[in-house]
């Protein structure tokens, strides 16, 4: 019977891998290939042992749960095969600009979305924790879009999940074997991104230095759901590939109509709106948007992000300011300012600085985790009417040490004034 039970698992573990397939272009020889039947990149093959890995392994389990769990897994499956076109993308392309970069990576957002969006319609499921856990830490899909430091990027998301994948640990330690399996494999899928990042992406996503990104901009012809091999056939029509373009009369070119010369401006990356008004960037109503980017910065310039929900903001270079005000499971990246970061009316926010930041303040907000870069270390932390708010301060290691920030106090009079101190028990 053990070797059975044995053969039974090498099957399972087998089949988990040829689902894998699916996942990663029908293995090294297929999808996978250069624009033009070149070998496959380095980083492709290594990201495709992740998929036939731990991938594979969570898929497996995933479906053996079944119920919600399994859904879940089938969204997260599209969202590990968005991720892989674009890596294949990269490797036989040059950086795209920061608009067609926000569609190329639209199959790992509406990934990302339907994850969300599903554990956020089943909250009376037997399996939320479950759910949770995979929605909490799906941003981590979103490292294509972060730089300089995509992989403390992956551990801040990651970190999210763990806290409800230690409830189902909790929960079924000494129930059912299956369910701590399930954690394992899961988890397992970001620490080994983490190191594959380390090795290939360390800066960001590495993009081709030899080939013309030119074919990226077709990508804006089809949809998520459409394979790269329909793209890459209509790229290789040659001449014939204008043959599908429409007629454009003279009313409609700008050489020949000067009105149509001063109609809009300089394309950015999100959607509306989302746009420089004087000296401040107005990120404004972002629902489930991954991968905002404000590149074209200048120090006299604030940011404004207001009622974002489930959305995450990276902003380049060195600002006056920036202010997260009335929103919800935001997630934000920024270089360096020099003024103040402030986080207003807000629950679930994420700030991560990778320069330098003189002070951040948080206000009338639940829920909001501080990654500090070593750069800014003597950073003030001034908070008020807030809870659930914890500090991480970066190790030699590249790993974090989280504090939590008082949340209680205790006051006497001395004598001569009142004396406030925090108490034992707010940590």
């Amino acid at each position: 019977m053990a070797e059975l039970s044995g053969l039974v698992t090498r099957l399972e573990a087998a089949v988990g891998r040829l689902e894998s397939m699916s996942l990663s272009g029908g293995g090294r020889g297929g999808g996978g290939a250069a624009v033009g039947g070149g070998a496959v990149a380095p980083f492709v093959v290594a990201y495709d042992a992740i998929v036939g890995g731990a991938v594979a392994q969570y898929l497996s389990l995933s479906q053996k749960i079944g119920g919600d769990v399994q859904k879940h897994a089938d969204m997260m499956k599209q969202g590990f095969s968005g991720l892989r076109q674009v890596l294949v993308l990269a490797s036989t392309h040059q950086k795209p600009s920061d608009a067609e970069l926000g569609s190329l990576i639209q199959p790992v957002s509406k990934a990302v979305v339907q994850v969300q969006e599903f554990r956020e319609k089943n909250r009376s499921s037997p399996l939320f924790n479950h759910l949770s856990a995979v929605s909490e830490s799906v941003p981590c899909l979103g490292w294509i879009t972060m730089a300089p430091k995509p992989g403390p990027y992956v551990k801040e998301m990651m970190d999210a999940g763990v806290f409800y994948t230690n409830r189902v640990l909790k929960d079924y330690k000494e129930k059912d074997k299956l369910h701590v399996d399930w954690v394992k494999a899961y988890n397992s899928i970001w620490t080994e991104l983490q190191t594959y990042i380390k090795a290939h992406h360390t800066t960001g996503l590495s993009w081709s230095k030899t080939v013309r990104s030119r074919g990226l901009g077709l990508l804006g012809l089809y949809g998520a759901g459409d394979t790269r091999n329909e793209l890459f056939a209509s790229i290789n029509k040659g001449a014939d590939i204008t043959k599908g373009l429409k007629h454009v009369d003279d009313t409609q070119k700008t050489h020949k109509n000067p009105g149509l010369r001063s109609v809009g401006g300089p394309i950015r990356s999100g959607p509306k709106p989302f746009s420089l008004d004087g000296k401040k960037w107005k990120v404004e109503n972002q629902q489930n948007v991954q991968g905002l980017v404000i590149s074209d910065t200048e120090l006299k310039q604030v940011v404004y992000a207001f009622k974002c929900n489930q959305s995450t903001l990276q902003v380049k270079g060195k600002i006056n300011s920036i202010t997260i005000d009335n929103c919800k499971k935001m997630g934000l990246v920024f270089d360096d300012v020099v003024g103040i970061v402030e986080i207003i009316n807000s629950r679930d926010i994420k700030v991560q600085v990778m320069g330098k930041v003189p002070t951040i303040s948080i206000n009338k907000t639940d829920g909001c985790h501080v990654y500090l870069s070593k750069d800014s270390l003597s950073c003030e932390i001034v908070s008020a009417k807030s809870s659930e708010m914890n500090i991480l301060v970066p190790k030699d290691d590249g790993d974090f040490v989280e504090t939590p920030v008082p949340e209680q106090f205790k006051t006497v009079w001395n004598g001569e004034k009142l004396v406030t101190t925090a108490t034992e028990i707010a940590g």
